[in-house]
């Protein structure tokens, strides 16, 4: 009964990681693209922190330690293909991810970043991509 327990918040706040990961790099788009538009640059900046601090960062710790909970929990979870490695991997990579847009929302902080609206349409996309794979790893279990 725990372990459904955690699965459930597990998800719920992996919905709350995504969403963050989904928006920053959109505002990241706004902001490049408007970066002479002083009003709108402070008012993004503000938009961007509260977002990765006040939603990123609790969805993320929260998500991590249910998933680490859920593996400590059924560790038989290894045995059951390589689904779960394939899964990890994505997951890491979508840490990196998080991880780097907090090294963006810096620099764009600090007006350093010079990368165009269209390079984070692009950046944009790499959520999306994650999530797919790790939710077809998840669902159908290819391997």
């Amino acid at each position: 009964m725990v372990y459904i327990w955690i699965k459930a918040i597990h998800i719920i706040f992996v919905i709350s990681w995504m969403a963050v990961l989904f928006y920053l790099p959109r505002l990241f788009v706004y902001h490049a693209e408007n970066k002479d538009n002083d009003g709108f640059v402070k008012v993004v900046k503000i938009m961007e922190k509260k977002l990765f601090y006040v939603i990123g960062i609790p969805a993320f710790v929260i998500t991590l330690i249910t998933g680490i909970a859920m593996i400590i929990l059924n560790p038989e979870l290894f045995k059951s293909g390589g689904w779960l490695h394939a899964k990890l991997t994505a997951v890491a990579l979508l840490i990196g991810f998080f991880i780097h847009n907090e090294i963006v929302r810096r620099r764009f902080e600090k007006d350093l970043c010079n990368k165009s609206g269209k390079f984070f349409r692009i950046y944009n996309e790499i959520p999306t991509i994650l999530m797919i794979i790790i939710v077809i790893l998840v669902i159908v279990k290819p391997f």
